[in-house]
């Protein structure tokens, strides 16, 4: 990866494509030196598909329910990822785990982005889990992918405060924003080498300290 090739990227999206947006916005605005190969989709209705599509970006829709069972799927998954030869997979609201298919193809290449400072509050409802456990600060992290569930290593994170009378969707939308600055700043680092990935994650040079994400009211 040179400092003057983007970086291939296919991105995995489930929802709405918050993050599929910030890249794509990123790149735009050369923040981030990547283009995005291909947007897959496992639900056909899912809005990311639709901005991709807006982009003249290809998609492919991998519905579990079209295969026999979870292991045909995830190796219909690696296959439809492999059609676009990417530098990097990055999951973007994707709401599935990947499988032992994808991670042999494309295993220390995965990113995904998580609303919680791994590792703590994994899996689901991240922002609720903050909340039950009472914690004054939380955010998001940027991590490889592994076969467990957000255990892989972490490459960069972002602290967000909880504030008094948040609820899970109030906590979750200041995280989102976050995780919009966060990823493609990680995916740029990777792009230009300041971030290595193999054999093991770990910095080539010091990265530009990224701007304050949360501003507290007035």
């Amino acid at each position: 990866m040179s400092e003057t090739s983007p970086l291939s990227l296919v991105v995995l999206a489930s929802g709405r494509g918050s993050n599929l947006r910030a890249l794509s916005e990123a790149i735009d605005g050369g923040r981030c030196r990547a283009r995005i190969a291909a947007v897959v989709g496992d639900r056909p209705a899912a809005p990311a598909l639709e901005h991709a599509r807006e982009r003249g970006v290809p998609t492919a829709i991998v519905q579990p329910k079209a295969y026999p069972d979870r292991d045909a799927w995830d190796a219909a998954l690696a296959d439809a990822i492999a059609q676009h030869a990417p530098d990097l997979v990055v999951l973007a609201g994707f709401m599935r785990i990947v499988g032992a298919a994808v991670l042999a193809r494309f295993g220390g290449r995965i990113l995904n982005v998580h609303p919680a400072l791994l590792p703590a509050f994994p899996g689901l409802d991240a922002p609720a889990q903050a909340l039950a456990a009472g914690v004054r600060i939380t955010g998001c992290t940027v991590h490889l992918v592994d076969a467990g569930v957000d255990t892989g290593p972490i490459l960069a994170q972002a602290a967000v405060p909880v504030l008094p009378g948040d609820d899970a969707a109030r906590l979750h939308a200041r995280i989102q924003p976050a995780e919009h600055r966060l990823l493609p700043a990680v995916v740029d680092w990777i792009a230009t080498g300041a971030l290595v990935l193999d054999p093991a994650p770990r910095f080539t040079r010091e990265v530009p300290e990224l701007p304050p994400l949360y501003s507290p009211p007035a």
